[in-house]
């Protein structure tokens, strides 16, 4: 409440009650279409694990609770300008709110959070609102607190900078502009901004002070709220970003290095042209399980595979690594590729992290040209001659990690000179289709291929023509690929 003594001091000129109408408007517009903004947020079932949505509906409660604050000073405003009379004198009414004007909620609540005090040091007089009185939870009957006694409903830690805000005020003459934690008489914790002048007595002393306190606890939890959201969501994209890095490096650390076409074995009659590449998915951060390797063996075979375990990231990652390594060393050690499987389905089954995979794993002699291979719920290899192609029958074989002692069977193929290999993951298509003919339309995507791969000169051509086909498309998930043409 503004004091008497103010009459001595020249006044700005009031604001035209139209400007504060249509400012009024403008607030509660803003303030209907951030209510739609938040119940769309509302309807979103991830708030809970999606740290950027939780960011996003913070600060919408944070804008909610400024445009709160400046609709009731706004109205407050409105309230103490003088109205237009009319012809007889009598003091017209308010416009009424229009439609695009709605009523704010919980109007009561917002004006009670605005009030005001004078403490005249002259004849210690004090002077509180109603609605001051509210804030600080205290009855009227009871009487306003001077300056003295103030500090009572002061948080203690807080004591000591209301006290430096009056003293500057009263001795220097310094505006107040600050903000206390009080503890109501039921022991709720409010916190208050309080703004105010000292009026100045005709020698130049201070005659009184006078204030505007306003209670800013929604306010200060809303700010809280989105600063807790952003520090988690950048606390979570920073193990994101960490994750990934490892993930990339663990996956080019374990993947074959070779980049362009690769020959086994070495100094053969019959060679392996090999060529593969990794397809990352849409979005670079879904870095999985996937890889394509292949391995000179120690009796002149050449081991061919290609799998993909379950989720993304490090973890993934870490299990391929594993899969991968036990894989080769068990082909080493001249396991055949179907009891292969049969030990990587153990492996995974008894894991500290449990995972689920698909694989292929094949044998290529090169004296007999034969295949022999085996599968763990993953798609054939397709098998290109003259021009068109075919997958491979392939034999029996569950999930890696899905059943317990599942046994798995090999089947023999044949090949013959200029032949071409595809192996795969069931990630090369845009989006991943959920039923069951979501391997066979990649299957079928890739045996379009065959007058190109008839065309090509090498098994790294090939790959590139996979690349191609697939290596823009907007994936769910990465994927592998694993091209060997069979020499002469």
């Amino acid at each position: 409440m503004p004091s008497p003594l103010f009459a001595d001091h020249p006044a700005d000129r009031p604001p035209e009650r139209e400007t504060v109408e249509a400012l009024i408007t403008q607030a509660r517009r803003l303030r209907g279409g951030l209510d739609a903004v938040r119940r769309e947020s509302a309807v979103d079932t991830d708030l809970a694990t999606d740290p950027q949505l939780r960011w996003q509906r913070a600060l919408c409660d944070l804008a909610v609770h400024h445009l709160d604050d400046l609709d009731g000073h706004l109205d407050q405003l409105r309230t103490g300008l003088p109205t237009e009379s009319d012809d007889d004198g009598v003091a017209a009414d308010a416009p009424p709110a229009t439609a695009a004007e709605p009523e704010p909620p919980q109007r009561g609540a917002l004006l009670r959070r605005v009030g005001s005090a004078e403490w005249n040091l002259l004849t210690d007089e004090v002077s509180w609102s109603d609605e001051l009185f509210a804030i600080f939870g205290r009855s009227p009957a009871e009487g306003p607190l001077t300056l003295d006694e103030l500090p009572a409903l002061v948080h203690p830690e807080d004591q000591e900078g209301l006290a430096a805000m009056v003293t500057d005020c009263l001795v220097d003459g310094r505006p107040i502009d600050g903000e206390f934690r009080i503890v109501r008489p039921d022991a709720t914790l409010r916190t208050v901004h309080m703004v105010g002048e000292p009026v100045l007595d005709a020698d130049g002393g201070t005659a009184c002070m006078w204030a505007v306190l306003r209670d800013v606890s929604e306010l200060r939890r809303s700010q809280q709220a989105v600063r807790e959201t952003r520090d988690s969501l950048h606390r979570e994209r920073q193990i994101a970003q960490t994750e990934h890095r490892l993930a990339v490096e663990l996956q080019e650390a374990v993947l074959p290095p070779w980049r362009g076409s690769l020959r086994f074995p070495q100094g053969g009659p019959v060679a392996l042209d090999l060529a593969g590449r990794y397809l990352p998915a849409g979005t670079s951060a879904l870095i999985g399980g996937g890889w394509y390797d292949a391995l000179q063996l120690p009796d002149g075979t050449t081991l061919l595979s290609v799998g993909d375990l379950t989720g993304h990231g490090a973890t993934a990652t870490s299990g391929m690594a594993m899969v991968l390594g036990a894989l080769r060393g068990m082909a080493v050690a001249g396991h055949r590729p179907g009891p292969l499987m049969a030990f990587l389905n153990q492996l995974l089954d008894t894991a500290a992290q449990p995972a689920l995979g698909s694989a292929v794993c094949g044998r290529f002699a090169p004296e007999t040209r034969t295949l022999e291979w085996a599968q763990a719920g993953h798609p054939a290899p397709l098998l290109f001659r003259g021009g068109t192609g075919r997958a491979l029958d392939p034999p029996e074989g569950v999930l890696l990690g899905a059943t317990s002692g599942a046994a798995y069977t090999q089947h023999t193929e044949q090949l013959e000179p200029g032949d071409l290999l595809v192996l795969h993951t069931d990630g090369l298509l845009p989006r991943r289709s959920h039923g069951p003919d979501a391997a066979h339309e990649g299957a079928e995507r890739l045996l379009s291929l065959a007058p190109r791969f008839a065309g090509a000169r090498s098994a790294q051509d090939s790959v590139r023509i996979v690349v191609e086909e697939f290596g823009s498309a907007e994936r769910e998930d990465d994927a592998c690929v694993l091209v060997a043409r069979v020499g002469d």
